[in-house]
């Protein structure tokens, strides 16, 4: 066989071997991404409409938000049309834009979860100065460049990856087209680019986790030494729940990416795909905003507005 039939399109294998637990994956699949996108449309509209959460803690999670969605709609509307008919194919153009997307929206995340954590380290550590270092301009910026790290993370990775030899072998053992499934079909050595995803992934993935636990380190020695027991609860609360979404993303993504020929196409990897791709993107509206009293307030003024 050729080259020529993977250029035409692949065939996303998923879960098709059982074909049971596709009945029940579509049902939860479907539920999950309702809510995903009415959780995260609501923070949207809330931190636009209200003005009191025009503040540098809700600019970031409108982006966190904005980016769920794209994050979950560019690979959960073909897992559904996969999961509900015996048509498992994709063509290599709907693959290639789904590997980008998910190579660059996952790279934005990284990026941006460590933003967010540098945000909460101005706001209690330097509370007198943090309308002077978290000024709009930087807020930008910051936000500016997390996304243009996610661009330079697709454009470095998905040709590469596309370009691949696979001598007819089509068959992706997942239910998306993801880098280390696609790694894997190839039929020529990929120790070079596994190298690459090696490094990059440091560069995207554990650099900004180490800023990120190093700002968290920061805030926990302030708050202990903070002299109010409703203050210090206040910001662990706070931290908590950054800290609950900072695991759940950065945990599975290093499990995936820090070993990409080996484990992306077993049941784990491709549940643990599943759930940063799904289940995170739903529970970040919960865990950040909507326990949030501001945010509750501000529903509360809306709904009356009405």
């Amino acid at each position: 066989m050729t080259n020529q039939s993977c250029q035409e399109q692949f065939v996303l294998l998923g879960f098709s071997d059982r074909p049971q637990l596709e009945k029940t994956l579509f049902v939860f699949v479907l539920i999950f991404y309702l809510v995903t996108l009415v959780g995260n449309t609501v923070i949207i509209l809330v931190s636009r409409l209200d003005p009191c959460l025009h503040t540098p803690m809700y600019f970031f999670l409108t982006n966190l938000s904005f980016l769920d969605l794209c994050f979950t709609t560019s690979s959960v509307p073909q897992l559904l049309f996969n999961l509900g008919g015996p048509d498992k194919t994709i063509s290599y153009t709907g693959c290639a834009i789904q590997l980008f997307m998910f190579l660059g929206l996952g790279g934005t995340e990284c990026v941006l979860l460590a933003v967010m954590a540098y945000d909460r380290f101005a706001a209690i550590c330097k509370p007198l100065h943090y309308s002077i270092i978290m000024h709009p301009r930087l807020c930008w910026k910051l936000v500016s460049m997390t996304w243009g790290v996610g661009l330079l993370n697709s454009l470095a990775m998905s040709p590469v990856t596309m370009r691949l030899p696979r001598c007819g072998n089509c068959e992706v053992k997942h239910f998306l087209c993801e880098m280390p499934a696609l790694i894997k079909i190839a039929c020529v050595d990929t120790v070079a680019v596994e190298s690459t995803v090696f490094i990059l992934s440091v560069m995207i993935v554990l650099v900004p986790l180490a800023l990120t636990l190093v700002s968290y380190s920061c805030i926990a020695m302030a708050v202990l030494h903070m002299k109010s027991a409703t203050g210090r609860r206040k910001a662990f609360n706070t931290c908590g729940s950054h800290l609950t979404v900072v695991s759940l993303f950065y945990g599975n993504i290093i499990y995936m990416y820090m070993q990409p020929g080996n484990n992306s196409s077993q049941d784990p990897g491709k549940f643990l795909t599943l759930f940063y791709n799904l289940v995170t993107p739903m529970l970040n509206p919960v865990i950040y905003t909507l326990r949030n009293k501001d945010v509750k307030g501000a529903l509360r003024r809306l709904v009356s507005r009405k």
